[in-house]
């Protein structure tokens, strides 16, 4: 898999301290983007899946994945397998996408590997980055237009459910 890099403890991609795993590559490439090194597809470093795993399982402070970018839905195949390997170690799988929802799920009716990913996924902040709607106020987010969605329930409902947070508030 292609990253521009790892973040082994970070207290700003989701709930908890989180291995975080920023995948190269990004076609959207958004106005005021927070991280625009990610956007060239060749850029970054080639690194073996199960190396990146191994540095999972090492982790003694992280308890979710945060799948981040570039896009990481342009590499569905090893963030699948990266969500997977951390389920297995009780870790939550959190995902940032400049896709909508219901473009990613309508892009998994014809990609396998999207949807394997998608079925992977607890949380996933959708939509992409606009400077317009710049927000510092809402968690998880850059702009107000993206939101944060319970995976599981959108793929069972086939409609875009928001995430509420374990005291029931909607984020």
């Amino acid at each position: 898999m292609r990253i521009a890099g790892i973040e082994p403890e970070s207290i700003v991609d989701g709930p908890g301290i989180r291995f975080t795993v920023f995948t190269q590559g990004c076609p959207l490439q958004c106005p005021g983007c927070h991280n625009p090194a990610t956007w060239d597809p060749c850029g970054g470093q080639e690194v073996d899946v199960e190396e990146v795993i191994a540095a999972m399982n090492s982790s003694v402070l992280a308890s979710g994945l945060t799948l981040s970018g570039g896009e990481a839905s342009r590499q569905p195949r090893a963030c699948a397998r990266l969500a997977r390997a951390a389920r297995e170690m009780g870790w939550d799988v959190w995902s940032w996408s400049g896709y909508t929802v219901e473009a990613l799920m309508r892009q998994a009716r014809r990609d396998a590997e999207l949807a394997d990913m998608l079925g992977q996924i607890d949380v996933l902040v959708d939509g992409p980055f606009q400077l317009v709607h710049r927000t510092l106020t809402l968690p998880w987010r850059g702009s107000s237009n993206q939101r944060v969605i319970d995976m599981p329930a959108t793929l069972r409902g086939g409609r875009a459910v928001e995430w509420a947070d374990r005291a029931g508030n909607l984020r």
